[in-house]
């Protein structure tokens, strides 16, 4: 009866398949190695390909949508400069383990610069009339600290009591700071959403409390200023597994470029990926690295639809929006030299373009500014045009340094939320989804399997959670083609 069902199973598909015009072999979980899809080429992808590959799985093609491989790490000319419109520092470094990233990044000797945020009290602007006092300015980074450390006593005490989660709002409540004046929400939202591009109000007390990032891997960041860019560690990884040419440029045919994919077919015997461009590619398995927005919006079809689980469970993530902008000058006008790198805007509009850097370190005589902005203001700032950006960012300066300074020659804005590829910039674990829920976010669908930062178990929103995720992804795989382990284990909610 059990062998009547299977070949109806396969029967059907096969029947579907004629009607699409083209016929998928059955494949199996024998002896016989199987080949897998991946769609994606950024960290992810690639990680999970790669360690694909040294398990013995060779016959592997990579779908990418962009004409390059890299995802949200991703360099881009401005002004005779090369930036970074994405991931732009290896964070976590100098602690007890070593960040994989790190490491990569010192083999490449990429030129690397490392951030001092130490001296912000005294590099803290008021809405108009210049810089705070000193006195004033620190007492409330003092008060920050005092609540961050209260939050992440109670994010413990909670994980020890196995009680329910709660905002860095609530813990903000509970230890009598909510920040309302210009300077504590300035200070907060550095504090905050500068890390986790979302407000205390939606972002999740024991999933950031402490960060496993900083506790693990230690409290230093350094930020990425090499032409050949930071996208060159995704390079690094795909060169270990993909065919080079004498100029080192990757030729390997089983990495496609400018391929959408637009939908998985799905069944007990194998896989079906269609893209934009009318491609057809079957496999045995395939592995999606999209990230959580796109898996959010409707780019790529699956059929069967993914069960509700696994549908509630994305949908409940959150996919964050970081923009870094990007500006150029004649000449600076702002203070330069040890202790000046980072500044602060309090604004009564809380993250209107609060966090600045100025770049002479890592781009000397550049005369280059970076603001950044999240959220709310990322998403505004997208629909309106680059000039409008510009216009608002000078009246913020004048406001800082007065009606002398020059005005800006050059703007760079990344619009990641608008593209249909990525749909911001990286996951944040908001209040609300527990373990349980993050478990079904990782978890296979039958021959469907899921990477991407946001599955990484302690480090989503970063590339080094990125490329572990890659990992750990592609060895659920593997255990289930050489193992014939194929359940996921979920654990029980409330554990």
């Amino acid at each position: 009866m059990v062998n009547m069902i299977n070949r109806a199973v396969v029967a059907a598909f096969f029947i579907s398949n004629i009607v699409l015009g083209f016929v998928l072999t059955e494949t199996t979980a024998s002896d016989q190695t199987p080949s897998v899809i991946i769609v994606g080429a950024g960290m992810s992808g690639i990680s999970a390909a790669k360690t694909l590959s040294d398990a013995g799985i060779k016959d592997i093609l990579i779908l990418e949508a962009t004409d390059r491989i890299g995802g949200r790490i991703h360099k881009t000319n401005f002004a005779g400069l090369s930036v970074e419109m994405g991931a732009n520092w290896v964070e976590g470094v100098g602690g007890s383990e070593v960040n994989p990233i790190w490491t990569m990044a010192k083999n490449l000797k990429l030129k690397t610069y490392h951030s001092d945020y130490d001296n912000l009290s005294s590099n803290t602007y008021k809405q108009k009339g210049g810089l705070y006092k000193k006195s004033v300015a620190q007492a409330s980074l003092d008060r920050a600290d005092e609540a961050t450390t209260f939050s992440t006593n109670l994010s413990l005490s909670l994980s020890v009591h196995r009680d329910e989660d709660i905002s860095v709002l609530a813990a903000q409540r509970l230890s009598n700071h909510v920040p309302s004046t210009p300077i504590d929400m300035a200070v907060d939202y550095y504090g905050n959403d500068y890390e986790f591009a979302e407000p205390p109000r939606v972002t999740s007390l024991q999933n950031t409390r402490p960060l496993p990032t900083f506790t693990n891997y230690g409290e230093d960041v350094y930020f990425v200023a090499d032409p050949r860019g930071y996208e060159s560690v995704v390079h690094f990884v795909a060169k270990q597994f993909l065919t080079t040419n004498n100029a080192s440029l990757i030729t390997d045919p089983r990495l496609k470029l400018n391929k959408v994919v637009r939908e998985i077919r799905y069944s007990r015997s194998g896989v079906i990926v269609k893209t934009e461009d009318g491609s057809i590619y079957r496999a045995g398995y395939v592995m999606v690295s999209t990230s959580i927005g796109v898996l959010q919006t409707k780019l790529i079809n699956f059929q069967p639809d993914l069960p509700s689980w696994k549908i509630m469970a994305m949908y409940q993530f959150d996919m964050s929006i970081y923009t870094k902008i990007f500006l150029k000058f004649p000449y600076k006008f702002w203070p330069t030299g040890n202790g000046t790198e980072f500044f602060l805007y309090a604004h009564e509009r809380r993250g209107y373009y609060t966090i600045w850097q100025q770049l002479e370190m890592e781009y000397p005589g550049a005369n280059a500014l970076l603001v950044t902005v999240t959220d709310d203001e990322s998403r505004r700032i997208e629909q309106q045009p680059d000039s409008a950006t510009k216009a608002e960012i000078m009246k913020v300066l004048r406001d800082m340094f007065g009606n002398h300074i020059p005005e800006a020659t050059d703007i760079l804005v990344p619009k990641w939320w608008s593209n249909r590829f990525f749909k911001g910039t990286f996951s944040n674990w908001p209040i609300g989804v527990s373990r349980y829920e993050f478990d079904q976010i990782r978890a296979q669908v039958g021959r469907v399997y899921f990477t991407g930062e946001h599955t990484s178990e302690h480090y989503n929103g970063y590339v080094h959670g990125a490329y572990l995720a890659g990992i750990d992804s592609a060895n659920m795989m593997i255990n289930c083609i050489k193992k014939k382990m194929c359940k996921f284990q979920n654990l029980p909610k409330g554990t």
